[in-house]
């Protein structure tokens, strides 16, 4: 039977998934899990990335594989666990099943009943769940609980080529910490769905993926299983974004961190919708309802497990600063002339005498020179004769008496 390829393209900056090569087949196998029967096809895969993050680990094989480019293995769905339950990983559940792959779960709360109407299989222990020994092994826990869920997962019943995957806000404490934990022949993959069951509730079309191959051997089983794993957002429609973690942490300080902080920011201020609300007040609102919505534990999780957001709280802060000397500079200038250099206001300029300015202002700088004090002392009266101060008297007379 004739083959048929097809090829994945994405924008020249950014790394498609490999290119590959389906030879269908008649045989056919069914999984043992909740899953849908599906014709075994072959694969050819053409290229892979190779990373030097754990390279020394990557000389022993145990266990994993050798994969030539050339050569065909069987491309049969993945079972993919999902550690940590929640909102996000039955979310990232749905889309992984629209591709015809198997679902394990686990999580600390009692899914199984939601399990049971989605076709998914749930587990109650770690234990339960490497015993499945899954192609994926999916952290979908919150950033702070993390740590502690790794160590608490038996990595000798899982399979030597098994990769671990995470979804996590912040992308080199998973990497690093995976590389500290995990057995030297696991595959590490770093992953973050831009997104979440609101902004992808109606698609993940367009919506950013970014990923980092961390460890994973190339040519191997481990490498095709990588390719499928990734796969999975590739044809939900995602855009593909590899990026090491250092970048993406970098990015979403500047981008993630600041949207919650100014968030929490503007809810601290109880702002509330009013009659006359413009755009920008309705994205404002809109902006607050949606950082507050998620827990300020992964506020915190953001700031703590990124290197980068210190950084930013600093450049926020020298922000506001430069804005408000901007305000305060601008009404100093003002008050400045009103107060100090005693240029008149708008409506005191009406009751001042043409050429007579008013008793309380000050003479000009000119004037002032020799002087302690912005006050000048009274000018002495002058002095009159007697005759003087008789015809003085005899003129207030007769203006106020002219009869």
């Amino acid at each position: 039977m004739a083959s048929s390829s097809f090829h994945l393209y994405a924008p020249h900056h950014i790394k498609a998934i490999p290119k590959i090569t389906i030879i269908p087949s008649t045989k056919s196998t069914t999984l043992s899990y909740p899953t849908t029967t599906t014709t075994t096809t072959t694969t050819t895969i053409i290229k892979n990335k190779a990373h030097t993050f754990g390279v020394g680990a990557l000389r022993s094989n145990n266990g994993v594989k050798p994969l030539e480019p050339s050569s065909e293995v069987n491309e049969t769905p993945l079972k993919i666990a999902i550690i940590g339950f929640g909102n996000f990983g039955q979310f990232i559940a749905k889309g992984i099943q629209r591709q015809g792959h198997a679902v394990l779960a686990f999580s600390r709360s009692d899914y199984s009943e939601y399990c049971d109407q989605n076709g998914i299989k749930f587990f109650k222990t770690l234990e339960g769940l490497c015993n499945e020994e899954p192609d994926i092994v999916l952290v979908c826990s919150s950033i702070l609980s993390t740590e502690s869920v790794m160590l608490g997962i038996p990595f000798h019943k899982l399979k030597p080529d098994t990769i671990f995957a995470d979804v996590l806000s912040v992308k080199q404490y998973p990497r690093n910490l995976f590389l500290e934990v995990l057995p030297p022949e696991f595959g590490i993959v770093c992953t973050h769905p831009m997104f979440g069951p609101e902004s992808g509730r109606h698609g993940w079309g367009t919506l950013p993926f970014v990923y980092d191959e961390v460890r994973i051997l190339k040519g191997s089983t481990q490498a095709q299983k990588c390719a499928q794993f990734l796969s999975i957002f590739q044809k939900e429609g995602c855009r593909m974004v590899e990026m090491s973690c250092e970048e993406h942490d970098r990015h979403a300080a500047g981008t993630q961190f600041i949207t919650h902080t100014i968030g929490r920011i503007l809810s601290q201020l109880n702002l509330e919708s009013t009659p006359i609300n413009t755009k920008g007040y309705e994205t404002l609102l809109q902006l607050t309802e949606n950082t507050v919505s998620d827990s300020f534990d992964l506020y915190y999780g953001l700031f703590m497990y990124n290197v980068n957001a210190t950084e930013q709280i600093d450049n926020l802060d020298k922000a506001f600063e430069i804005v408000k000397q901007k305000l305060f500079g601008r009404l100093h200038g003002i008050l400045r002339k009103q107060i100090v250099e005693r240029v008149p206001m708008q409506r005191f300029q009406r009751s001042i005498p043409d050429g007579k300015p008013a008793s309380y202002f000050l003479p000009d700088n000119k004037k002032m020179n020799g002087f302690s004090s912005f006050a000048m002392p009274p000018e002495p009266a002058e002095k009159l004769s007697k005759e003087q101060e008789d015809e003085k008297d005899k003129a207030t007379i007769s203006s106020r008496f002219p009869f």
